[in-house]
């Protein structure tokens, strides 16, 4: 058998499709992980909005997982406490990026078989968080209170083919306050502040050291026509037997369409971005500039006037009146 293998994927429970980045397919595999009294690891924001990796043997720890953080994870003693699971016998789903779950290989030097699983994402670069940082601490300040709740992809009110951030914001008197943005997408986007590494990322390519690799599947039209409804398609690549495996033990929980690998190509799985022209002017911008110079230089940020807030909320209202429809 060839791998990859490829299928265009979305969780038949809306609701978790709704809570999950693009199709669900980490929650349907992870579900199968956790009632077999397994263990899961993966990516959360901790309570300052900073990202971790954690160990998770419920599936409400495991729902923390769920959805898109587009900053650098700390993995701590991640490693230590994966291969501490596994020499205790028990089963681990370690999900991440390609780079983190080589390294983790590379850290295990042993086979563990069947006990371990990994699944990585497609990954254009992994952002700065130190400019996130800056960027959230930007938005307090701007919006005169503290962020209490954070969607890096607001798929719920601007559709999953959209990217826009979601930051609310409580007042000094316990009001609470919602601002979408795109200021660190675009930031994001420019891969002006991806490290220098993952210009060099030696996992773009269909090849990759995990089970299964999934992400959006973007323009999946071209693969599978009629499937998308801009509410999250997931790109899976099978690409060992035990990922076929555990694939077959959830396919019940999926609407699934096989596609070839010819028409299921993002860059990512092509090349890694170029690093871009202007990079190090940013940086330099960065060290010695306000960081509201840096969101209007870079981020595209311009000031929200009247007129901008009314096409905002008509455009809200419209969606609304479509969706009843």
């Amino acid at each position: 058998m060839d791998f990859p293998i490829v299928y265009a994927v979305k969780h038949k429970d809306l609701d978790v499709r709704m809570a999950s980045r693009s199709g669900g397919i980490f929650t349907a595999v992870s579900d199968v992980v956790l009632e077999k009294g397994g263990i899961v690891y993966g990516c959360v924001l901790d309570e300052k909005f900073e990202a971790f990796h954690v160990r998770a043997t419920t599936k409400e720890e495991r729902n923390r997982m769920r959805g898109s953080k587009y900053i650098q994870s700390n993995m701590a003693d991640t490693f230590r406490n994966v291969k501490a699971d596994l020499e205790a016998g028990r089963k681990v789903l370690f999900s991440g990026t390609s780079c983190q779950v080589a390294g983790l290989l590379a850290f295990l030097r042993k086979d563990y078989g069947e006990q371990l699983f990994c699944m990585d994402i497609l990954c254009h670069g992994v952002p700065s968080p130190l400019v996130w940082k800056e960027y959230l601490q930007w938005q307090e300040e701007k919006n005169h209170g503290t962020c209490v709740e954070i969607d890096f992809r607001n798929k719920k009110d601007f559709g999953w083919d959209d990217h826009v951030e979601t930051l609310k914001i409580e007042k000094g008197d316990g009001t609470i306050e919602t601002v979408n943005s795109k200021v660190f997408r675009n930031l994001f986007y420019s891969h002006k502040i991806i490290r220098l590494s993952c210009y060099k990322c030696p996992y773009k390519d269909i090849t990759h050291p995990s089970d299964i690799t999934i992400g959006d599947f973007w323009r999946v039209d071209n693969a599978t026509p009629n499937f998308d409804d801009n509410k999250g398609v997931s790109l899976v690549l099978l690409n060992t037997e035990q990922g076929l495996a555990a694939f077959e033990a959830v396919k019940e929980n999926l609407d699934i369409r096989s596609c070839r690998i010819e028409d299921s190509m993002q860059v990512p799985l092509k090349k890694p971005f170029k690093r871009p022209e202007g990079r190090d002017e940013f940086w330099r911008d960065f060290g010695d500039k306000p960081f509201d110079y840096i969101a209007k230089k870079y981020g595209h940020y311009r000031e929200r006037t009247l007129l901008w807030k009314i096409r905002t909320k008509f455009k809200k209202l419209k969606k609304k009146f479509r969706k009843r429809k």
